[in-house]
């Protein structure tokens, strides 16, 4: 079974290549996957037939008792001859349908494809859960299929309705699903039908899956969109809604029938919602003068008489919906493609103006003949056998099988109307109406609608050899009577009298509405007093306007208001909570050691005077300070690795803030009413931060059980390291770990990506640059005296000073004498690379000269911190963080140009290296030992060095250490170089540029 999905996937795939290298004889090719799929079923037919049901089954969550549970049963069997079979011969039909020029033929050969697929999984899942994964999947591709052609309006529309509508029963499938499998517990479908549970809450699960089966097979109230869903190419109509995907939802009606037929919800939905849509989805067929939508109001018909076959609740009725499913799917197939034939030789499907197709088409109309006769229910056709089935089933049944009788009997004959209706209008010829010139016919495009509508005479007639397979599921109901069983004639009796008795009004309709069409329109046609289309649309239009009128009321822009109604409603839940729910074991102590209550206080100060500042950079520093207090708290305590990753990231974070700060305005604005606004914030602030103290202080109490980090001491031990910190991090909590540097570097990549106005993808700006050959500083005459003067020289030198005086020697002399220099100095005599791209009055000697010193240094800590950090305080993230502010001390030193010669390559390609490295230390474990991230060692034996300890965690560590570096970069390369290069542009008068792409003319 999982072979047949696999091929379908990797045809899928590939699908899109295949088109385009042998155009449309890649759909033959293509559905011999499907039609493979048929050979596997016919293979298994015997064992199946026999009661041999096969199933497959594999973990996928072995933790949350999820499997991918597969079973081949009659009914899984009958789902995959109609998926599988249908899908090949309507692959082949595409390629005769389509032009060579069609766009986008290689995706819907894809989608299509992926499509049969996701059916068989769908009608061979035996897991609940798994079961809604490919109804999701069909639905999902079945919204690609129906908005093939995207550049119209209705195709777009029709698939939105489709999507929302079966996305919506899916969700309330899903609800039920839980419901059942949790009252069961067990989520296999095959143990829930046969041990089925009871009560309340599972009749609610079982409507809630009933919303799901009707929403996908077009039930009353949710048929409108099948209709509309005629503007998919006529391959998809006559695969999804004639074979396939329209039959999911009887699929799961029968499969359950058996376990829920019982309960009154299931029963009464089933009948009244079946049978109003078997009536009004015929009348509404008999309206239709676009042979496609005829078909279409047909089919809704059809599948609530099929709904209530398969669902009614008992053994004879059931296996008569059974051989009706397999009839449909064979005459409305064929009519489909049919349709498609007739629209692409004479470009049109209305029945008003065919005409003389009879006579010009012959063998097109014999096709379309048989099909509609087993639709009518003509005697030997297979439409005709399972319907009188039903007929003798219901007669032989109570008051309510009796009445549902009745009303199967009108819409059977309503059935044989509109089925002549569709064969005389689209053959016959009309007096009143020219002959509809056509294209030459092609047998091999009408092979797939004759093979459909041939199968529907040749199973008429041997029904009885399928009838030991339909069956083994029907006898899933028991029953105290002669069983009944499908044949192509039953001989003479009350059942044939009710067939030729539907016929016979069928036609009292026909001539009714022949009749009638004489008669002038009138000028307004009656307004329908129920209309779910437009109940669907009004109902849509108002959860938009609910939706925008509650952004417009929640979505002020303000984050303030924001964080003050999550707090609002985070305080009101916890306050609730904590009255009612949660025990009050408070143990209170103050400190451990007095250094704690004044580092404390100066926290408690630090953040007032941080609510209190004006200025942006004085808050920033103030809640620098917090943070530092905040890390001093934690070495207080104990955790020296949380208090060094603590002050490093304050680091990070004040410097990034800083730079941030130079497109800010200097003051924080307000209006006059931002006091009382202030006020309301400080007291939601003080009130969510006591409800949080308070709340730490009963979690605390209310622990019962040991905490898990007392085992993290032995269990580090285990691993071969003693910081229990970093050993958590990176071995026993790895994954953990993994999701943390993705989060880290989604995050930082996607808000470094907003500030650029260029492409990102080149490394740092370096001295080899075109801009770095001529420096802002020595061009730009508003730079303070360092601009090159009238006379050529550099600095204030070149201005005079008021009077007449004696020029002052410039800045940068004084800077370049102290640093042992001229202007013209090679870069070998500089402290720094770059330091000579920078203004003069954005220099500092003294920070060259102590950056020069320690650059080096610092990133020898970082390597020590990275390797320590197994045994000691450090590890990948810390050690990162002290590399990151080694280049971030180069950028403050020297500029842009600064870091692009500190780090040369470009900050993704460090991230990715790490990112590679992490993961493949993690996928080592999986090839090498037993799981993904399994730890392991390597102690080899160093001359003169000793033992040394190599763990797999270690290298985990590097790829931590180098994600960091690479994020850091990227901050300072798009908070800092980048806001340099914006205020360079912007200060020559220059709007900043746009970065184009090697050889673009734009």
């Amino acid at each position: 079974m999982i072979g047949v999905l696999v091929a379908h996937a990797l045809a899928a795939l590939i699908a899109p290549w295949l088109v385009g290298r042998i155009g449309l004889k890649a759909f033959p090719v293509l559905a011999l996957v499907p039609a493979g799929a048929v050979v596997w079923a016919a293979a298994n037919t015997s064992d199946v037939t026999a009661g041999r049901a096969s199933e497959s089954v594999h973990q996928w969550v072995p933790s949350l008792g999820m499997e991918l549970a597969f079973r081949l049963d009659p009914l899984s069997l009958l789902m995959t001859f109609v998926a599988a079979g249908v899908g090949s011969l309507v692959l082949a039909y595409c390629g005769r349908y389509f032009a060579a020029d069609e766009q986008g033929l290689g995706r819907f050969a894809a989608v299509l494809v992926a499509f049969a697929g996701a059916m068989i999984g769908l009608v061979l899942s035996d897991d609940l859960l798994l079961l809604y994964v490919f109804w999701e999947l069909t639905t999902v591709l079945s919204f690609l299929l129906v908005g093939h052609n995207a550049d119209r309006q209705g195709a777009r529309r029709a698939a939105m309705d489709a999507l929302i509508v079966t996305t919506f029963g899916g969700l309330a499938m899903l609800v039920g699903a839980v419901i059942v499998g949790e009252a069961a517990g067990t989520y296999r479908i095959s143990e829930i039908v046969a041990n089925p549970p009871g009560g309340t809450t599972v009749s609610i699960g079982v409507a809630l899956l009933l919303v799901g089966a009707l929403s996908k097979s077009a039930l009353v109230p949710f048929h409108f969109w099948l209709p509309g869903a005629m503007a998919a190419p006529t391959p998809v109509s006559a695969y999804l809604h004639a074979a396939a995907m329209v039959k999911a939802g009887v699929f799961l009606v029968a499969r359950l029938a058996p376990a829920f037929a019982d309960l009154d919800v299931w029963r009464w939905s089933i009948l009244v919602l079946g049978l109003t849509t078997l009536l009004l989805g015929a009348l509404r067929a008999l309206r239709q003068h676009d042979l496609k939508l005829l078909l279409a109001y047909g089919t809704v018909s059809q599948l609530g008489l099929l709904t209530v076959l398969v669902g009614q609740g008992s053994r004879d009725v059931l296996l008569a919906g059974l051989g009706l499913l397999l009839a449909h799917a064979l005459y409305k197939s064929a009519l489909f493609l049919t349709v498609g034939i007739i629209d692409h030789d004479t470009g049109t499907r209305d029945l008003r103006v065919l005409s003389g197709l009879g006579r010009t088409r012959r063998r097109l109309a014999v096709i379309a003949g048989l099909a509609a006769a087993s639709m009518a229910g003509i005697p030997l056709f297979a439409g005709f056998a399972a319907k009188e089935t039903a007929f003798d089933a219901l007669l032989h049944g109570d008051t309510v099988d009796v009445l549902t009788l009745v009303v199967v009997l009108v819409g059977v004959a309503l059935t044989a109307a509109y089925a002549w209706r569709f064969w005389w209008g689209a053959f016959a010829t009309k007096d009143d109406v020219p002959d509809r010139r056509c294209t030459a016919p092609r047998t091999s495009f009408e092979l797939a609608p004759a093979l459909l509508a041939g199968g529907g005479l040749v199973l008429g007639v041997g029904f009885s050899a399928v009838d030991a397979l339909l069956s083994r599921h029907a006898d899933l109901i028991p029953s105290d009577e002669k069983p009944l069983h499908l044949a192509g004639w039953h001989g003479v009796g009350p059942a044939l009298g009710l067939s030729v008795l539907a016929l016979a009004l069928g036609a009292v309709v026909v001539l009714v509405q022949r009749r009638l069409a004489g008669r002038p329109v009138p000028a307004e046609a009656p307004r329908r007093l129920v209309d779910a289309r437009v109940a669907y649309v009004l109902l849509v239009r108002g959860t938009e306007r609910l939706s925008v009128a509650a952004a417009r009321a929640t979505q002020s822009g303000s984050l303030p208001v924001y964080l003050m109604t999550i707090l609002a409603v985070f305080g009101a839940a916890m306050t609730t909570a904590l009255i009612t729910g949660l025990p009050w074991n408070v143990e209170l102590r103050t400190w451990d050691e007095p250094a704690q209550g004044a580092v404390g206080l100066l926290v408690v100060a630090g953040t007032i005077l941080t609510l209190r500042a004006r200025r942006r950079l004085k808050a920033v520093v103030l809640s620098g300070v917090v943070g530092y207090g905040v890390a001093t708290l934690f070495a207080l305590q104990g955790a020296p690795d949380l208090a060094l990753t603590q002050f490093l990231v304050e680091t990070v974070t004040l410097v990034v803030v800083v730079l941030v700060l130079r497109r800010l305005p200097s003051h924080f604005t307000g209006t006059v009413s931002s006091k009382r606004r202030r006020r309301v914030h400080i007291l939601i602030g003080v009130a969510a931060g006591a409800l949080m103290t308070m709340l730490t202080l009963v979690a605390a109490g209310a622990r019962e059980a040991a905490p898990v980090s007392e085992l993290f001491a032995s269990a580090s031990k285990l691993a071969g390291g003693n910081n229990i910190v970093n050993v958590t991090l990176v071995d026993l909590r790895a994954w953990d770990t993994m999701g943390e540097i993705a989060v880290l570097v989604v995050a930082a990549t996607g808000v470094t990506s907003l500030l650029f106005l260029r492409r990102r993808s080149r490394a740092m700006p370096r001295l080899s640059d075109p801009a770095a050959d001529s420096p802002v500083w020595a061009t730009d005459p508003a730079t303070s005296g360092s601009g090159p003067g009238a006379d050529g020289r550099t600095g204030s030198a070149g201005r005079a000073t008021q009077g007449g005086s004696a020029p002052v020697p410039g800045l940068l002399t004084v800077v370049q004498h102290a640093a042992g220099g001229s202007g013209t100095a090679k870069s070998a005599e500089r402290w720094l690379v770059a330091e000579n791209t920078l203004a003069p009055e954005r220099r500092s000697i003294l920070l060259e000269v102590v950056v020069r010193l320690i650059f080096h240094t610092v990133l020898v800590l970082s390597v020590y911190l990275l390797w320590a950090g197994h045994d000691l305080p450090g590890g990948g993230f810390a050690g990162g963080i002290v590399a990151g502010l080694a280049f971030t001390i180069r950028y403050l030193a020297g500029g842009r140009y600064e870091l692009g010669e500190a780090a040369p390559v470009g900050a993704g390609l460090v991230i990715g290296l790490g990112l590679v490295i992490a993961v493949g230390t993690g996928l080592a474990g999986a090839i090498l030992g037993d799981a993904v991230l399994q730890g392991g060692a390597w102690k080899p034996d160093i001359p003169l060095l000793g033992t040394l300890k190599l763990y797999s965690s270690t290298l985990f560590d590097i790829g931590v250490y180098l994600v960091v570096v690479g994020v850091v970069l990227d901050v300072l390369r798009s908070f800092g170089s980048e806001i340099d290069r914006q205020i360079d542009e912007e200060r020559h008068g220059r709007t900043p540029t746009v970065e184009r792409a090697p050889g673009s003319t734009r």
